[in-house]
């Protein structure tokens, strides 16, 4: 990283280095320190600028993207970003495959940030031509001179983590980490740097968060894939309906299912009790965290991290917005005073 003084050639030198910011409030009847990794103080606000920005560094070492060339990669929003702020400063054309489910706030960005965007629909199977994996290969086949970046089978991705994510964590919890919690979807931000803590103290508890309709769970703890686990859910960006060659299941312990409906209520809970706005997932990983505490999980003396992998602007018309929320029939009586929290004055 080339900087003086804090002055930086250009936003590609602020990725990575995230602060570790400690939970007071939301985890408070629980055992233990708790710690939350806040990945949206990268400059494209989520982890996924490490992989974006590891991934294209390795692909121009070895010759593979050239300039003029075309990146072309599926996303649900945050690894599209990360890929079109990289582009633009090392000038390379940009196409994403994104899915349906991905919020409309996301699919803006990515136009904004001029990438070119194809909007598939979520609810598809992996194989079938419309999904946003069939349509990433299609155009990259069709498409002369372009490097398909395949995030979901991709060994730079766990790299991107191992060389980076589990360095940062290790260093600033003095190697005292007990527990990694993290949301899996590609798997490699969890895979990568649960493989760095692991070398470092084989002891450290690895929790994987996972969704009601996502076949990850059930995989880690049979070996088989299972079409019946798959229907659809709402949070993006975690699980999948397909098991991705970028998750290392072997240094995952344990995974903990969580619902749409509770990640996005905690999701706001953070918001409200730690003045950290974030997003969905986050809210996933620390429902995750809620469940395991009230299973006595945790003790006296735990240091628990969990990754909080980008920020909440990107759900504004999501688990943020109280219409999107009463849509979902998220808002029960209990929660009935979020929705009735602004006052018009005629």
């Amino acid at each position: 990283m080339k900087h003086r003084n804090q002055v930086f050639d250009n936003v590609l030198d602020l990725v990575g280095n995230t602060p570790l910011v400690k939970l007071n409030k939301i985890t408070s009847k629980f055992e233990g320190e708790f710690y939350a990794k806040v990945e949206c103080f990268n400059p494209g606000q989520s982890s996924k600028d490490r992989i974006a920005l590891y991934i294209i560094e390795q692909a121009e070492k070895k010759g593979i993207l050239k300039p003029g060339d075309t990146i072309v990669e599926t996303t649900s929003g945050n690894t599209g970003f990360s890929i079109a702020m990289v582009s633009i400063i090392k000038g390379y054309e940009c196409v994403l495959a994104v899915s349906s489910k991905s919020s409309p706030d996301k699919i803006d960005m990515l136009r904004t940030m001029g990438a070119k965007v194809y909007v598939c629909p979520a609810h598809v199977k992996a194989d079938d031509p419309r999904s946003y994996y069939q349509v990433a290969k299609r155009i990259h086949q069709e498409l002369k001179g372009s490097v398909y970046i395949n995030q979901y089978f991709n060994q730079l991705n766990i790299d991107a983590h191992y060389h980076s994510t589990g360095p940062e964590i290790w260093k600033q919890t003095e190697g005292e980490i007990t527990h990694l919690v993290a949301c899996s979807g590609t798997g490699g931000t969890i895979s990568g740097t649960a493989k760095y803590l692991k070398q470092q103290n084989p002891n450290i508890k690895i929790i994987g968060v996972d969704a009601f309709g996502s076949v990850i769970k059930k995989y880690h703890e049979t070996r088989e894939f299972d079409p019946k686990e798959i229907y659809p859910y709402r949070i993006e960006g975690l699980g999948k309906n397909l098991i991705p060659g970028a998750t290392n299941f072997d240094v995952i312990d344990l995974f903990v299912k969580v619902t749409d409906e509770d990640s996005a209520h905690t999701a706001r809970e953070i918001a409200k009790t730690e003045g950290l706005f974030v997003g969905y997932t986050s809210g996933a990983a620390t429902q995750a965290i809620k469940q395991l505490g009230e299973q006595g999980e945790f003790k006296k003396g735990d240091k628990i991290v969990v990754i909080y992998p980008d920020h909440g602007s990107r759900y504004m018309s999501k688990v943020y917005s109280d219409k999107w929320m009463k849509d979902q029939g998220f808002f029960d009586t209990e929660n009935q005073e979020a929705a009735e929290s602004i006052q018009y004055i005629k």
